[in-house]
């Protein structure tokens, strides 16, 4: 089958004041070497402290060097060993006026990467040493503590040296297969390595022996949930690999966020959120309003989605809570699954309060507040008791690119069910009525790739199954499909379908796919969820 050719594009201030020069001077001629470092850390934060006790009141309490009021005296940033001193320092003339003269200045910005001491790895028998990246020299969550994941820091810096290795072998293998795209038969090189996989993973389902399971079930009842499980045999060596370094890779993205400031020694984060009868583990951080996002746990009504402090604040407002369902208009309904189109300026609390939800399971959102330009699309699967929500997608109204999605979410509970699918499709679908080429916005998260590259495969080899020509064409398929012809191409890459000879780009109708996704398709039966276009019942927003 031949086609032309196609050219494809890619498509609360933390802070510390500096210390000025008199208090340096002061320092340096009243302290010996020894008490040098912790001298310099006097701040006009404690001086102010210390003139307040002399009948002096601040306006507001000094800050902690998280950018927090301090919730106990053992939070200020004092390290001074002599308080009578300190005292004659602030009744000095001539520090008070040096800190008047430096007030109009701009607050310099605590480094974060300063650890603070008095912080301990809730870990039990940890000492806060090592990281499991390997790159750090102390920690102070769960996340980076070598010791939950069985490990010792001096393993963890070994296998940090070991990864960084086979990334730069990785890096020159890519450098030298970058002028060979045109040629899309895998390398002799990955050949064998598509081979050892395979052979590695052969055992993976063998089972534990009898021993295993029962030092498994001796470790678990030893140290309980304050340990990672024993993952050893329990898989292939090469997943056991690759997990490790996905909890590398997320340890090392949650001390950039501590470091950064946007999480506080991991105390500042919602760790789990009551949602209906769900307890839910999050999985990022999400900018809730500090007196709820340091409980750590957050309850939210599955209806209105407004957030409490407690299960008594929960359990009152539902006996008041009128909605049963997302506010705005049902434009679709088959059997239990109903989508709503929710307008971002109609209902700005309600998609604020989504969007905030949202965040807690992505790591890309960065939309929490604006959003009057975009219209939510809510899918939801009804009981005796109300719509659920199982998953939404958002849409600029007037996108100049052409995105017919700019974020996506199935929640965890609804998730490898179908249901994420069904949302993209539900998206092309809008798209189609609208007579446009819809794609998703960039960039997408890592289960948003994997689904979406697992919907344009599944568009692409139906098409196939249902084409009957000798010639195709891309433009054709995007037309009839409203898949973006980039996303097209790529996936006619990944599949091995798209060839290049004498000068011509040609489609290969693979036949060994196209039997392999029918197979699938007949196995799933009636029950497959999928989105059936006479059940809308939608026109597209005026000016759009």
């Amino acid at each position: 089958l031949q086609t032309q050719f196609l050219h494809v594009g890619s498509g609360s201030d933390g802070t510390e004041d500096s210390d000025s020069s008199a208090e340096r001077e002061q320092t340096n001629s009243s302290e010996s070497d020894g008490n040098i470092p912790k001298r310099t850390r006097l701040t006009r934060a404690s001086l102010r402290l210390s003139q307040s006790s002399q009948g002096k009141q601040d306006e507001s309490p000094p800050l902690t060097p998280t950018g927090n009021a301090p919730s106990s005296e053992s939070e200020l940033d004092i390290s001074s060993p002599n308080a009578s001193h300190d005292e004659s320092l602030a009744k000095d003339p001539a520090l008070r006026d040096s800190d008047k003269d430096l007030s109009h200045r701009p607050k310099r910005r605590r480094c974060h990467e300063t650890y603070n001491f008095n912080m301990k790895c809730p870990t039990p028998g940890c000492n806060s040493l090592g990281h499991l990246t390997g790159k750090h020299e102390r920690h102070f969550a769960v996340s980076g503590c070598p010791l939950y994941h069985n490990l010792s820091a001096d393993e963890c810096k070994v296998k940090a040296t070991t990864r960084e290795k086979h990334e730069e072998e990785a890096k020159v293998q890519e450098e030298s297969n970058r002028h060979a795209t045109r040629h899309q038969t895998p390398t002799s090189r990955q050949t064998r390595y598509k081979e050892q996989v395979t052979e590695m993973r052969k055992g993976r389902n063998s089972g534990l022996s009898k021993e295993q399971k029962e030092k498994y079930m001796e470790h678990r009842q030893s140290h309980g949930n304050t340990r990672e499980p024993l993952l050893e045999n329990i898989t292939s060596e090469y997943d056991l690999e690759l997990f490790r370094k996905a909890q590398a890779r997320a340890s090392e993205d949650l001390e950039r966020l501590r470091i950064q400031g946007q999480i506080t020694e991991g105390s500042n984060m919602i760790k789990t959120i009551l949602f209906g009868r769900y307890e839910l583990d999050t999985w990022y951080h999400s900018p809730y309003p500090e007196e709820y996002a340091r409980l750590g746990r957050l309850y939210v009504c599955e209806f209105c989605l407004k957030y409490m402090k407690s299960q008594t604040i929960l359990r009152r407002h539902m006996a008041k809570c009128v909605w049963k369902h997302p506010p705005g208009d049902e434009v679709y309904r088959k059997g239990a699954i109903s989508v709503f189109e929710v307008d971002g300026k109609k209902n700005k609390i309600y998609c604020q309060n989504l969007c905030l939800l949202a965040k807690l399971f992505l790591d890309h959102k960065t939309l929490y507040y604006d959003v009057e330009p975009f219209l939510f699309y809510v899918m939801t699967e009804a009981d005796n008791t109300g719509c659920h929500l199982v998953g939404y997608f958002s849409k600029e109204k007037n996108s100049f690119l052409n995105y017919n999605v700019s974020c996506i979410l199935t929640m965890p509970q609804y998730m490898r069910q179908g249901y994420g699918k069904m949302l993209i499709d539900f998206s092309y679908l809008l798209s189609k009525v609208e007579e446009k080429v819809g794609s998703p916005e960039r960039p997408l998260s890592d289960l948003g790739l994997i689904s979406y590259r697992s919907y344009w495969k599944e568009v692409l080899l139906r098409y196939m199954y249902n084409f009957q020509g000798k010639e195709i064409s891309i433009k054709e398929i995007s037309q009839e499909t409203a898949v973006n012809p980039v996303d097209i191409v790529s996936t006619l890459q990944s599949l091995q379908m798209l060839k290049y000879w004498k000068g011509k780009h040609l489609v290969l109708k693979r036949q060994d796919l196209i039997d392999e996704w029918k197979s699938k398709e007949t196995k799933r039966g009636s029950n497959n969820k999928t989105i059936d276009p006479s059940s809308l019942k939608w026109t597209p927003p005026k000016g759009t």
